[in-house]
């Protein structure tokens, strides 16, 4: 009886040391998206099922983080980040992303961009995703939100047929910068 007592005991000690050890790992895998300069003082968050989130990590420049690896959609190791100013717009990408029909999703989408509810990025803010099989072969994507831009008002080609930065759905909220080879 003693030794299964210890055994319990030390099971749970086991347990207890591994969970106090996974938000450090969950914030690590976070801030993988963060510009190494930025890192020690980005705030990293975790998005909950009703598209609100916990801060686990406060920051103290612009830069937020948050995990999605094994998302729905996601690779199995998946982070992103942005500028604090867009985590209105992250809930409702999320809660437009929860919607399984992909048809019926982009009607949202659409409906929601022609009454001007779609929220808005913060004009110039960067995004920066990794993502991949594992952190390892992961690949860094970054683009540059601005809304409402054109190829007239940007001066950047609205396709990649150029090869450079390209501008992706022009004339609209979701209108960004493609950044090649990031």
């Amino acid at each position: 009886m003693k030794r299964i007592v210890l055994t319990v005991l030390g099971l749970a000690g086991v347990t207890a040391a591994a969970l106090a050890q996974a938000p450090d790992e969950s914030i690590e895998r976070a801030l993988a998206a963060a510009p190494p300069q930025a890192r020690a003082e980005t705030t990293v968050v975790k998005w909950k099922p009703d598209f609100t989130y916990d801060t686990v990590k406060e920051g103290t420049n612009r830069w937020v983080c948050y995990d999605q690896s094994g998302e729905p959609g996601e690779q199995p190791f998946s982070a992103q980040c942005t500028s604090i100013a867009n985590l209105d717009r992250v809930a409702q990408n999320r809660r437009f992303e929860a919607v399984a029909d992909k048809a019926a999703r982009q009607a949202q989408l659409d409906e929601a961009e022609a009454k001007g509810t779609r929220a808005k990025p913060e004009y110039g803010s960067l995004w920066r995703s990794v993502s991949g099989p594992d952190q390892a072969h992961a690949r860094t994507h970054t683009t540059v939100a601005v809304p409402g831009a054109t190829a007239q008002s940007t001066g950047l080609p609205d396709n990649p047929k150029m090869g450079g930065a390209w501008l992706m759905n022009a004339g609209t909220s979701t209108a960004h910068i493609m950044v090649p080879g990031s």
